[in-house]
Order: C-alpha cells, then structure tokens, then sequence
C-alpha cells in the first residue's frame, strides 16, 4: 500500500479583504542585536514616565497604598486589632505622602540637572 504524504500548509500573508501585507520585518543579525532592541524599546515608557515633575495626587496614592500594607502588616505579623493597627497607619499616612513628594521632587530635579549637563557636553 503506498504511503500518502501530509500536504504543508503555507502561511496566508494576504488579509481578508485580499491584500497581501508586503512589509518585510527586519530581523537583528546578532543577540546582542536583538537583546539592544528589547532594551531600547523597553526603556522608552519608562523614560517618558521619568520625565515627568513628581505630584501630590501620585505621592497621596503611593502613600495610601503603602499604610494599608503597613496596617495590615501589623494586624498579620504583629496581631495587633484593627482599632491598634489603625491610628499608626494614619500617622504612617501623614508621614509617607510629604516624605514620598519630596523624595521623588529630589531625585527628578537630580534627573534634570544630569540631562542639561548631557545637552551642554554634546
């Protein structure tokens, strides 16, 4: 009986209206390449996202967000109650949105000192 092949299928590059997608993608010759690419690319957001002046609203939700882990910490590690656990993560509270404002003012005004100096090099 003779054997019967599997016949390949080919990749459609056309789209359903019919056109076919002639954009060729560059692949990088090297890892070092391609891992430089990753790089760039991944480190665009976050660049952008350092750029930015530091604000009150992102220092109040960093700050929030940092009591209640504070209060449950005490609750779970320490067995403190709620009602314990509660006045010191509003002090932690007060304490931690001026202290993040300020933290984050500092190192972004450091950013920008470094990023006139590059501008004034070059």
């Amino acid at each position: 009986m003779a054997q019967t092949r599997k016949k390949r299928v080919k990749k459609h590059r056309g789209t359903q209206a019919g056109s076919i997608d002639t954009r060729k993608k560059s692949r990088p010759k090297s890892r070092a390449e391609a891992k430089g690419q990753v790089k760039s690319k991944a480190s665009q957001p976050r660049a952008s996202r350092l750029d930015r002046p530091p604000t009150w609203k992102s220092a109040a939700i960093r700050g929030i967000i940092a009591a209640v882990v504070f209060i449950a910490l005490l609750m779970l590690l320490f067995g403190r109650s709620f009602t314990e656990a509660l006045p010191i993560g509003i002090f932690m509270l007060v304490f931690y949105i001026p202290a993040g404002y300020y933290m984050d003012s500092m190192m972004w005004k450091r950013r920008e000192r470094s990023r006139i100096r590059a501008g004034q090099k070059k």
